[in-house]
């Protein structure tokens, strides 16, 4: 289940890298430290519209992003802290909830990204992030659906998740999320499976870190 989450602007400049409040607004709402730290079986997208002024950006008058989750009890735990709290932070305020089921898929989908998808693995005590140009990314990509879907008690068999490289648009964007460096991917992704699995995937999201605002789908 997705939910669509208007929100009014104050017209005050937030910083380019905004992750963090947001991510913190969101464990507000939740309320349930449990699922924090965790492998997130939830993402949401980044704020949108917004234009630049000096070292941040400016929305005007209203913004909205969307929050996805394979659980409803999430959805129904984040609507219940909003309607406590819509408050989120640089005169930022939730002014509206809109419910979107899941879609009924097919078994082989195309989604571009609302976030941008992080590819990352230690090596040691190294920290290695992928490109979409990488052809190791999709098994890594694969790789960590499969670890949520066996997670969330679903079939994880035959799923595979790819970068569209014959996107010609594709691009690798450099996100800081306090003060630590991500090389993350501007790419669409192909999911193929069975319908199930892609409307998992659509909810979840794909790569790493989704709980922090990265991979989620359109």
């Amino acid at each position: 289940m997705r939910i669509h989450i208007k929100i009014r602007s104050g017209n005050q400049k937030i910083p380019f890298n905004y992750q963090p409040f947001i991510t913190g607004a969101i464990h507000k709402w939740i309320g349930n430290n449990e699922i924090h730290d965790k492998i997130s079986m939830y993402s949401f997208s980044w704020l949108k519209g917004g234009r630049k002024n000096g070292n941040g950006l400016i929305f005007e008058n209203e913004t909205s992003f969307e929050f996805s989750a394979h659980d409803n009890s999430l959805i129904k735990s984040v609507i219940n802290g909003i309607q406590s709290d819509p408050i989120i932070n640089y005169g930022l305020d939730v002014s509206e909830i809109v419910i979107q089921d899941t879609p009924v898929f097919s078994n082989r989908e195309i989604f571009f990204v609302s976030s941008p998808v992080l590819v990352k693995r230690k090596d040691h005590d190294k920290e290695i992030h992928y490109t979409y140009d990488q052809t190791e990314s999709d098994n890594l990509l694969t790789e960590t659906m499969k670890t949520k879907l066996k997670k969330a008690g679903l079939d994880y068999s035959n799923i595979q998740v790819c970068f569209d490289r014959n996107y010609l648009e594709a691009k690798t964007k450099l996100v800081y999320y306090k003060n630590i460096g991500n090389k993350t991917n501007i790419c669409p992704v192909i999911i193929a499976g069975t319908p199930e699995q892609i409307a998992f995937a659509w909810n979840v999201g794909v790569g790493n870190s989704t709980g922090i605002g990265f991979g989620a789908l359109k």
